[in-house]
């Protein structure tokens, strides 16, 4: 199982970018994907997921309205489209999958066992 992020880079506050992970060794249709961020100084956290057979979306309260989860079966692929950036959506940006813990289990805390790299998102002017 393997899953590379992409599409980072430098924004300005009130900007957009759209993250992808890119998906191998299981099917985005199969398994719930999540996003978690980190910024720096600050612990890893949860920003959104979309669960497999339904598509279902969860959000974290302070992307809530402002990012879109979505997914390419076909491609294997997640994104992240994130609107109205402000400085303090500055983080790495990691997707993340497993096998048993499904989208519920990751807000409530719950490790997953398969992570990609990172991209890194700096939103300043």
């Amino acid at each position: 199982v393997q899953l590379q992020a992409s599409g980072g880079g430098l924004v300005q506050p009130g900007g957009s970018l759209r993250l992808s992970c890119a998906a191998s060794g299981f099917t985005v249709e199969r398994w719930d994907v999540a996003w978690f961020r980190q910024a720096p100084g600050k612990e890893r956290e949860w920003v959104s997921c979309i669960s497999n057979v339904e598509g279902l979306t969860y959000y974290a309260d302070s992307v809530k309205g402002r990012f879109a989860i979505s997914r390419d079966v076909a491609k294997n692929m997640v994104y992240l489209r994130m609107n109205s950036l402000t400085p303090e959506d500055t983080a790495v940006y990691y997707c993340a999958t497993d096998k048993v813990v499904a989208c519920p289990g990751v807000l409530r805390g719950f490790e997953l066992d398969y992570w990609g790299e990172g991209t890194l998102v700096t939103v300043s002017s």
